[in-house]
């Protein structure tokens, strides 16, 4: 009797662990999109390899370290200097992360057995099992995973590109521009807030009303300016947020924080000599509104050589791929994860630690001649920091299903604040980002802990 409880409380501290940490992995934050950087040139214009990984990124590294220990020969094809890690941009513009920590060069993050192709992707040619490359070269594959996250393009909404980065517009989504964020966070005394989201897809579907939260936060607590700010919260959806529990919870708090919410509120035009922004609302008037200060979500997509080009879905520009196998529905040697797949799930870093081993395996099936049982659940985490020391730890799947590891009422509620969360947002999970995730050693709530899945 004694060994068997000493056997108990053993595995009970097993399952406790492994549950704590899988907080990391499940809450690596907003979607971790296109990413950056150059190690080595493709030996040969046309030289043939195993897999072909189009992004550098969250997806992209960790699908191309993955398949690395699996034995594959990989190429990488990403143009950029830096790797990003985009869920601290949050951070960043509410003034909790210095800018420097969520950037280092894709030389310290690329795999080193990888062969990298420190170019950009013009077209694919499907039917021919290559691609195109920007410098004209032609790369061919036997296997292909598309992972080149978002497009973030300030240019779609008019006078935005001209206006951000000065004169009190700022937006997260952006290296550069989620500092100005917080030096307009810093600079505002008095007079109105608008935060901005549109109804279209974004990394991280609760990055937009986080920086208002952390900017609120900092207004009342530290600046004590609060009773001088008006915020404005515009967003095209039709609530705070799409699940319900969660949504409950921020609906609440917006009313005891005085948030002004405006629902189907689409931000087309921004004025920044005027400081005025137009938005269209759903019974197609438009309304304009003035402001002090002005933080913006830009629209987003897939890039336009994916969205041109026969691997996407007609209706999105998406690559189109089985939304449980992650296998491309027309060719069945091309795959993709993370934010530019058709994935019908929120795009975030966390999505990307459980769809990568469910591609990896299906992959490698595929390579010997059979078809994978794999399945993604459409699982993914958004960590909403809602104050210093406050986050709401959002845990979800498909069709909007909780998910939750930490929920066990009454004594701990998901759907609640907690500071436990908030440094693990803030202190953990970047840490197990740039020690795992590029690495491809970290599986979502398993943790360190690599699924097995049956042939």
């Amino acid at each position: 009797p004694a060994q068997s409880g000493a056997h108990r409380n053993r595995m009970f501290n097993l399952t406790r662990l492994r549950a704590t940490a899988g907080a990391l992995g499940m809450a690596a934050g907003y979607g971790a999109g296109q990413l950056s950087a150059p190690l080595a040139e493709a030996k040969a214009d046309k030289e043939r390899k195993n897999v072909v990984v189009v992004g550098g990124g969250a997806a992209g590294l960790s699908v191309a370290s993955m398949l690395l220990r699996k034995g594959c020969d990989v190429v990488v094809v990403e143009p950029a200097e830096f790797h990003y890690y985009q869920p601290g941009w949050t951070l960043v513009g509410g003034g909790v992360m210095p800018a420097e920590q969520t950037r280092r060069p894709m030389s310290k993050v690329m795999p080193s057995k990888a062969t990298w192709i420190k170019d950009s992707v013009k077209s694919f040619d499907p039917d021919a099992n290559s691609l195109t490359l920007a410098s004209g070269k032609t790369v061919g594959y036997d296997y292909l995973v598309v992972a080149a996250g978002l497009s973030v393009d300030f240019a779609r909404i008019k006078g935005l590109a001209e206006a951000v980065g000065h004169d009190g517009v700022s937006s997260i989504y952006d290296y550069s521009h989620a500092q100005a964020t917080w030096r307009d966070v810093q600079a505002m005394k008095e007079g109105v807030a608008i935060f901005t989201q549109p109804s279209s897809g974004v990394k991280c579907g609760g990055a937009p009303q986080k920086i208002m939260w952390l900017a609120e936060d900092y207004w009342k607590n530290i600046a004590k300016v609060r009773d001088a700010v008006r915020i404005e919260f515009h967003t095209g959806i039709a609530s705070m947020f799409g699940v319900e529990k969660y949504r409950n919870t921020l609906d609440k708090m917006r009313e005891a924080r005085h948030v002004d919410a405006f629902f189907k509120h689409e931000l087309i035009e921004v004025d920044g000599k005027r400081k005025q922004a137009t938005f269209k609302t759903a019974d197609g008037t438009t309304v304009v509104a003035k402001y002090d200060m002005l933080h913006v979500t830009p629209l987003m997509g897939p890039p336009a050589f994916i969205s041109s080009s026969k691997l996407a879905e007609k209706a999105s520009g998406y690559v189109e791929v089985d939304k449980e196998t992650l296998q491309h529905v027309r060719y069945p040697n091309v795959f993709s994860c993370g934010d530019c797949s058709s994935l019908p799930t929120s795009k975030t870093a966390a999505a990307i630690t459980v769809q990568a081993p469910v591609l990896v395996h299906n992959l490698l099936c595929a390579v010997e001649g059979g078809k994978g049982k794999a399945a993604y659940d459409g699982y993914t985490s958004c960590p909403i920091v809602t104050r210093r020391g406050g986050l709401i730890l959002a845990e979800f799947k498909y069709g909007g299903a909780l998910a939750e590891t930490f929920n066990f009422p009454p004594f701990f509620d998901q759907g609640k604040e907690w500071m436990p969360f908030y440094y693990m947002k803030t202190i953990l999970f970047p840490w197990a980002y740039w020690n795992a995730m590029p690495q491809g050693r970290w599986y979502g709530t398993r943790t360190i802990f690599e699924p097995s899945f049956k042939k």
